[in-house]
């Protein structure tokens, strides 16, 4: 065999683990309950829920949980999936910067028995510099 033809192989063997071990770490998109079937079945990695967060009529946030001078790391709230399913989101860090600002937020985390855990959170807020676009910012809890 030619070198060339050896270190094709490596390249390709090198190529092929990369893209393997970065589809072991990819989550899905579901909503709130095919997150709670999977938890029920012993499956614990990421998922994403995408959701818009529950308002009463005068547009304030239902459910909001955040004492920073009791717990900073300790912020919750309640996020309808788009099936209108609500579930409490917990999410061990701070609250964004932001947060009542957004339109549509994505945790990304895991169901637990009675609320997501959220491990990261992305906001989808309205541009401050275009009209009519959604600025996306991402948030990660903080690791013990």
């Amino acid at each position: 065999m030619k070198k060339t033809h050896i270190f094709a192989l490596i390249i390709i063997a090198v190529a092929a683990g990369i893209i393997m071990s970065t589809a072991g770490d990819a989550s899905t998109y579901v909503d709130f309950t095919q997150a709670e079937e999977l938890a029920l079945n012993g499956d614990n990695g990421s998922i994403h829920v995408v959701g818009k967060l529950k308002k009463d009529t005068h547009g304030q946030i239902v459910g909001l949980q955040y004492q920073p001078e009791v717990d900073p790391n300790y912020f919750a709230f309640t996020l309808l999936d788009n099936n209108n399913r609500e579930q409490k989101v917990i999410y061990q860090s701070p609250k964004p910067q932001d947060f009542d600002k957004s339109e549509q937020v994505v945790v990304i985390g895991r169901m637990e028995k009675d609320h997501f855990a959220a491990e990261k959170i992305l906001l989808k807020c309205p541009s401050k510099y275009e009209n009519g676009e959604l600025e996306t910012t991402e948030f990660k809890a903080a690791t013990l």
